[in-house]
Parts: C-alpha cells; sequence; structure tokens
C-alpha cells in the first residue's frame, strides 16, 4: 500500500519514495499544448503547489518521473530553465519585510539557474534581467512558475494600508512578465484570491484565467473517482456516501472534487470524521466582517452571483460572498446564462465546512463560553419533538450572550440577529434546513429538516404574530408530502429583555 503524501508538495519526492500520486499530467499537459499564459485560483491546500511542481518537472525534461503516468509517452521532455517563485512562506507585514522575502526567492532561482542579477536593480528588473539571462544561457525560452502570488497582499488583509503597499508592489513585479513574452515559453501564476485586473494585472492584461473553466474544473483536488479508485484500497469498507457528504463538493463548474488535505488526513487519522482542511485556518477576518455588516445569516442560502461578482476582490473594497467564495467556504451549486451573462448560485460545499463554519460563526456572534451544551440540549428537544423545552433552551442560547456583546453595535435592535444565532447554530449541528424558504404565499424564516420530523419556524422582534403569520399562509403546505409530522413554531423576540419571550407551537393538522 503507498504511502499517504501528506502535506508533500513535490513531485520528485512522492514519485521516488513510493507515495501515492493522483495523476493530473493530462491536464498539464492539455495546458502546456495549447495556451502560454495562464492564472488560477483556488482555496488554500488544494494541491496548487503539487501541481506547479508537476510543471515545473515537466518543462525541466524529467521523463523518469512520469513512467506510467499519462503524460509520459504524449509529450517531447524538451528541457527549458524555470523560473519558480513561491511566496507560501515568509514575513510581509511590512514593506522592508515583504522585499527582503521577495529578493530571497529571486535568489532561489538564480542560484538554480547559475545566474546574477546585477546591483542596484528593482524586484521587477531583476526578475526581467533574469529571464533574459536564462533564455541567452540556455538558448531556449523561459518558463515562469509563481505560486502563492497574492499571498503577500492576504497577509495584510486586516491591515488595509499595507495590502495596498503590497498590492502595488507585486504589481510592478508582475507587469514585467507581458514585456518578456518574446523570450517565455510558459507562465503560470496561482493564489487564493482572484483581484480585478484593473488592480492588480493591468501590466499583465494576456493571462488566459482558468478558475471558472469547465476543461480545468478538476485541475486540483480529488474526483469522486479518484477516491474511489485510487484509494480504493486505503478506504476498503468505508462509506463512500458518507464521505462525499462530508468532504466532496467543491465545483468550478464541471465535476465536484474533494479537497486533498481532508481525504488524506481521513484516512490517517482512522476514519474519524473532523474539520481537517478548516481546521488549518481560522477565518477570523470573514467572521468580523459577518458582524460588522449584521450579515443576515439565513441569507446564505439564497446567494446568486455573476462573473463581476466572482472577480471583485480588491482590498479596497471585500464583499463578503466574494471573499467567502474564493476561501472555499462557498462553492458554486449551479450555473445558468442570464440575459445579462452567467449567473452563479452559491452554496456551501460540504458537512464539514457547515458544521466547523457555522460553529465558529455562532460562537464569534453570539460569544458564548461553552456552547456545546446548549448546541446539544437544542438538538435533543428538535430529535425528541419535545417542543415543551425549546423556550427554555432558546432562553438559556440569549441569556448566555455577555450583555456587553449588544451594546457594541446595538444588535438587539435587529430582528435578523436573533435569527443569524439560531440559524448558526443548528447549521453547526450539521441539520438540514433551508432559510428564507419560498413558498407561493411569502417566505419561511426557517424549514428544519429532521429524520423523524419537519419545523416550520417564523420569528418576530416585539411582535406575537410569528405563529399566526404561519397558519394564515399555510406555509407548511409546501411539505405536506413529506409523510412526517409537521411542527409550525413561532418564535418572539423582546429587544429589551434581550431574549426569547414567547414560543408557540403546534402540529400540522
Amino acid at each position: 500500500m503507498k504511502k499517504l503524501p501528506i502535506g508533500i508538495a513535490s513531485l520528485k519526492e512522492i514519485i521516488q519514495e513510493d507515495y501515492l500520486y493522483v495523476d493530473k499530467t493530462n491536464t498539464a499537459l492539455k495546458l502546456i499544448t495549447e495556451g502560454k499564459y495562464y492564472f488560477l485560483s483556488r482555496p488554500r491546500r488544494f494541491g496548487k503547489s503539487l501541481f506547479l511542481d508537476t510543471l515545473k518537472e515537466i518543462f525541466q525534461g524529467n521523463k523518469a518521473l512520469f513512467k506510467g503516468l499519462y503524460i509520459e509517452d504524449k509529450y517531447d521532455f524538451v528541457s527549458y530553465p524555470v523560473i519558480r517563485i513561491s511566496f507560501n512562506s515568509g514575513d510581509y507585514k511590512s514593506l522592508q519585510s515583504m522585499q527582503q522575502r521577495m529578493h530571497e526567492v529571486l535568489t532561489l532561482s538564480q542560484n538554480e539557474l547559475g545566474l546574477t542579477c546585477k546591483e542596484g536593480l528593482s524586484l521587477g528588473g531583476c526578475l526581467e534581467e533574469l529571464i533574459y539571462k536564462a533564455h541567452k544561457k540556455y538558448n531556449q525560452r523561459v518558463v515562469v512558475l509563481i505560486d502563492e502570488y497574492d499571498k503577500p497582499i492576504l497577509d495584510n488583509i486586516e491591515n488595509p494600508e499595507m495590502a495596498k503597499i503590497a498590492r502595488d508592489e507585486l504589481k510592478s513585479f508582475y507587469s514585467v512578465i507581458k514585456g518578456a513574452d518574446e523570450y517565455l515559453r510558459f507562465a503560470f501564476l496561482t493564489g487564493v484570491s482572484k483581484f480585478s485586473k484593473v488592480s492588480l494585472f493591468s501590466g499583465l492584461n494576456n493571462l488566459n484565467d482558468i478558475t471558472l473553466d469547465e476543461n480545468y474544473a478538476t485541475i486540483c483536488g480529488y474526483t469522486q473517482e479518484d477516491v474511489e479508485t485510487s484509494f480504493e484500497e486505503h478506504l476498503k469498507g468505508q462509506d463512500f456516501d458518507k464521505i462525499k457528504e462530508w468532504y466532496n463538493g467543491y465545483q468550478w463548474l464541471g465535476k465536484s472534487v474533494y479537497n486533498p488535505f481532508d481525504i488524506l488526513l481521513f484516512i490517517q487519522k482512522g476514519y474519524v470524521y473532523e474539520n481537517y482542511w478548516f481546521s488549518t485556518a481560522t477565518p477570523t477576518f470573514l467572521l468580523k466582517i459577518l458582524e460588522q455588516n449584521n450579515y443576515f445569516l439565513p441569507n446564505l442560502e439564497n446567494i446568486v452571483a455573476d462573473s463581476k461578482l466572482l472577480d471583485s476582490f480588491d482590498v479596497d473594497y471585500i464583499k463578503l460572498e466574494t471573499l467567502m467564495w474564493q476561501t472555499g467556504y462557498l462553492t458554486i451549486s449551479k450555473a445558468w446564462e442570464g440575459f445579462d451573462g452567467m449567473n452563479y448560485a452559491l452554496s456551501i460545499p460540504n458537512k464539514e465546512v457547515q458544521i466547523s463554519l457555522m460553529g465558529s460563526i455562532s460562537e464569534y456572534i453570539s460569544n458564548i463560553t461553552n456552547p456545546k451544551i446548549i448546541k446539544n440540549a437544542l438538538y435533543h428537544t428538535l430529535a425528541t419533538e419535545d417542543l415543551s423545552t425549546l423556550k427554555s433552551n432558546l432562553h438559556a442560547l440569549f441569556a448566555s450572550i455577555a450583555y456587553t456583546h449588544f451594546t457594541k453595535t446595538k444588535l438587539y435592535e435587529f430582528e435578523g440577529y436573533y435569527v443569524s444565532v439560531f440559524y448558526a447554530y443548528l447549521k453547526a449541528l450539521g441539520i438540514p434546513l433551508v432559510g428564507e424558504d419560498v413558498t407561493n404565499k411569502g417566505r419561511i424564516d426557517l424549514a428544519l429538516f429532521l429524520p423523524n420530523a419537519l419545523y416550520i419556524i417564523e420569528f418576530k422582534l416585539d411582535s406575537d404574530t410569528a405563529l399566526a403569520q404561519i397558519k394564515a399562509k399555510s406555509y407548511h403546505e409546501k411539505y405536506r408530502d413529506q409523510n412526517k409530522p409537521i411542527y409550525l413554531v413561532g418564535i418572539t423576540f423582546d429587544s429589551k429583555e434581550r431574549n426569547v419571550s414567547k414560543v408557540e407551537w403546534e402540529r400540522a393538522g
């Protein structure tokens, strides 16, 4: 049984040390033979670095590494000089430390190619000279591969002034690539975010953005077929449907994929269903944006974006939906052509992200010391259909929220805050639900789908008309065919008490 390549981004090490490798060389060959300049955005830990390293080995002519792989007998392994630039690590918190790290990265490429840049050149000037000298020395056009192109900016996303400085420095650095066209064979840039061309790539507008290209949807990540075949021996006896529910679901217009980190850790940790990918980085900046904007969390169920929204990331203007999509917390669940271009429905990709993200959000926006007790009590109430305890559980939830948390932004004045807290707690439990559920007579605040029962829930602030509204608009009629008990639940919040004041319910007849 082959070893699991956890955290390994070197193709040479994977092949020579007999680690498992999911063959992506068919995609690499397509890129190499059909174009010259490419850009790819994917969330963290999706295998971008390994794919870039695979391209490096192909372009350096290391054919022996590709024995038995798709590309082996389909490509003439000519050796090209490769400039590999990675901003994966380093300190980017100041302009000086950023420039120092960029200088170190360029020095690595100079050493690998046996070249040096003249003293006094700018960082962009050094890259430009390195391309020219490599072409002249090796009598071949040059390959430029840039990994995590945006990390110096993202590392400063909570410091807008430094983020702008990093953006402008990188804009100048990357712009020299276009001017070196006659010396280049291939250029490929990858990162997490997709900055607008105006803000970062105005000097490099010849890139083919393959982020949303069905032909390259599976360029990073594992498909269902990969998991069931390449990992067949490792996953023998496991429930593939449950694995898919937990970890599959990331889509870029083609087949859905798994994050490799999830599958590798799931196997290595003994098949325990946990938040492996999510735990590698807490989305603190995302949480702060949610709170600052009083974002109504059930709206996450109904996001429709166009290509402009998906491309609109910049330090001057960060749209929440754009940030969540580019960082992997939302994915494309549906795409269709509208009158003014493509439209994309966004949704949470899988159970891991749902439970982990909503767990983080619920704890952040409620600031409760021990949320697990309250979550368990809520779940027990719903799972056992014991609605007599629902009010006391909800009262305990909101009573646990520190008074100072309300007074910072007067959250108690917003009905959406109470709904968002309740929604996030239920989502964090993994309960299937629909927020702002549309019927022919209006929108249901929340529809919950438990194995034993279905709950139609309406919320009101300082008004006890919630249950009456459900009945008047017959919201539950939509789900008559579910063949399970349907409970109608009206919940009233009191802005003065900052808590639940009334819970009414009845079973639909």
